[in-house]
């Protein structure tokens, strides 16, 4: 248990990374730490204002890209 306490950060950091470890108090197994499963895209909760309620076009990154490009191509 004195190890743990010392390197916990650590033993976590490595126990996310899907090394678990077992903490232990006078030779007697007390506790595993594994890492949590991460919830699937479908179990994924969207928060925020109107998430999911808008869609952005495909195309987004170009729209009005002529209309832009013809106002700065005009000559007096």
């Amino acid at each position: 248990m004195r190890e743990a306490k010392t390197r916990l950060s650590r033993l976590v950091h490595e126990a996310a990374r899907g090394e678990p470890f077992v903490i232990a108090k006078a030779g007697k197994p007390l506790v595993k730490v594994v890492p949590l499963d991460t919830p699937t895209p479908a179990e994924a909760r969207r928060i925020g204002f109107l998430a999911g309620e808008i869609e952005v076009p495909d195309d987004f990154d170009t729209m009005g890209d002529d209309e832009i490009l013809a106002r700065f191509s005009a000559r007096d």
